[in-house]
């Protein structure tokens, strides 16, 4: 605890530095209603170890041991703690491109490899050296297939994340670019037959997203024969990039973006994460971002090299293709160590993990009267359930047993009042599945009951009141 020792002059010197002459003056941008009136609602006076003490408890009530089942975008995985340690080393402690990038090749090797292993899971022939996050990296994805297609129309699966479909039409709305969302079908994926009519002559893009927000697996194949079909690119946004170790990649798709949060950047860790972006060779110059190389210098020695830099810093503005790509050299470290450790053979057994765990919940869940799985389509760690009852109640429920229940979907879909977005990764114990499927059915009981009471009678007959 930094202890600041200000004297009423000091106070005064530095007010009228800023041109203010009381503290009144100082807030009085912060609205009347927000302000502390009173004095706070602390207990004293206390020495500083007590102090120390009493915050040490009041700290305690928030930081819970809770099993989370919340992903939709964040995902909550073991790190290592040798990302960590080899992250927090001096050369590193930047999130920028070096301006004199080919003097820092500790930094332009780190890039490179991170775009090696973006290429080899992404099955992509190219990837850049990052973006901010999944977000952005969909929308550039989106404005690299309007440039090569020189078209003005893009459609985007509802199964997009929610967030990522809002940054796209913010991005959108100001190029006078048309935007058009395609329903769900009854399976969780895409609506092929909407898809196929919503097609035209000047769609640029097709954006889809695997495993998609309500955690259902795509099919690519027969998304890609209809989006060739009529000229259009085919953009598959992947936001939980362990499932790549798992599930085929999407081969079929010109162009391949996400988020890699999930590898090594913990879920509280800010914003943004780290966003990639990769695709086909042939595509490269209307690729957003930089692109490190490798070479060799006079002497036969490898060495590495900025080798396409689409911002307006290195080229003529005209030429540019993104003004606001700048990667997260450092998240992508991150991303790049934890697959290193992690190897082929680890990350293919972790994601085998997700995969047993999460559909293990999802079996014992829909064995409890009053909840299903409404999605039949193939999953990966995340998955739909239908509550046995109101979504919101039974998350307070879980949360009373340290478990944070999901993603209540109704927010982001009207349509799916009452169900929840569940996902289940390494970090959640077989001993928290069972007790949140207790739970479950304890709250499924308990509205059985109340539904068999006689009217009039509120409560359950045996807990008559006294």
């Amino acid at each position: 605890m930094r202890y600041l020792p200000n004297s009423m002059r000091d106070r005064e010197e530095m007010l009228g530095t800023l041109g203010y002459s009381s503290i009144e003056d100082l807030f009085s941008q912060i609205p009347e209603q927000i302000r502390l009136r009173g004095r706070l609602d602390l207990p004293g006076p206390l020495s500083e170890q007590e102090v120390l003490e009493f915050f040490k408890q009041a700290a305690s009530h928030s930081t819970r041991e809770y099993a989370s089942l919340l992903g939709a975008g964040a995902y909550s995985h073991f790190r290592p703690a040798a990302v960590d340690a080899l992250l927090s080393r001096g050369e590193f402690f930047t999130a920028y491109t070096p301006y004199q990038a080919e003097l820092a090749q500790g930094t332009l090797q780190a890039m490179f490899e991170f775009q090696t292993l973006i290429a080899q899971l992404t099955g992509m022939e190219v990837s850049n050296a990052s973006l901010y996050d999944g977000s952005t990296a969909t929308t550039e994805a989106v404005l690299m297939a309007l440039r090569l297609t020189r078209r003005n129309r893009v459609v985007a699966s509802r199964t997009l994340h929610p967030e990522y479909r809002e940054v796209m039409a913010t991005y959108l709305r100001h190029l006078g670019t048309e935007a058009v969302e395609i329903p769900y079908s009854a399976s969780g994926q895409i609506d092929l037959a909407a898809l196929e009519a919503a097609l035209s002559k000047e769609t640029a893009a097709v954006v889809v997203q695997s495993p998609n927000f309500l955690g259902v697996i795509e099919r690519f194949t027969e998304i890609a024969e209809v989006v060739h079909r009529s000229g259009a690119l085919m953009v598959v946004t992947i936001n939980e990039p362990l499932s790549l170790a798992v599930v085929n990649p999407p081969a079929e798709a010109d162009i391949i973006c996400g988020e890699a949060q999930s590898f090594g950047v913990p879920v509280a860790f800010g914003g943004p994460y780290v966003g990639f972006l990769a695709t086909r060779e042939k595509f490269v110059r209307q690729m957003p971002g930089r692109l490190v190389g490798q070479t060799t210098d006079t002497q036969g020695r490898r060495g590495f090299v900025l080798t396409l830099a689409t911002r307006e810093q290195h080229i003529r503005r005209e030429k540019a293709t993104s003004n606001i790509c700048t990667n997260q050299s450092l998240c992508a470290l991150a991303a790049t160590i934890y697959l290193c450790l992690l190897g082929k053979q680890g990350l293919r057994a972790l994601a085998e993990h997700n995969l047993a765990k999460a559909h293990y919940a999802a079996s014992q869940l829909a064995t409890v009267p009053g909840a299903s799985i409404p999605f039949a389509a193939p999953f990966f760690n995340e998955f739909v359930v239908k509550a046995p009852g109101n979504a919101e109640v039974l998350l307070q429920d879980l949360r009373q047993e340290n478990i944070l229940g999901g993603v209540n979907l109704e927010r982001f879909y009207p349509e799916l009042s009452d169900h929840l977005l569940v996902c289940v990764t390494e970090t959640v114990n077989k001993s928290a599945l069972d007790r949140m499927v207790r739970t479950y059915q304890k709250f499924s009981g308990q509205k059985q009951a109340r539904a068999a009471a006689p009217s009039g009678v509120s409560h359950p007959v045996g807990q008559e009141k006294a």
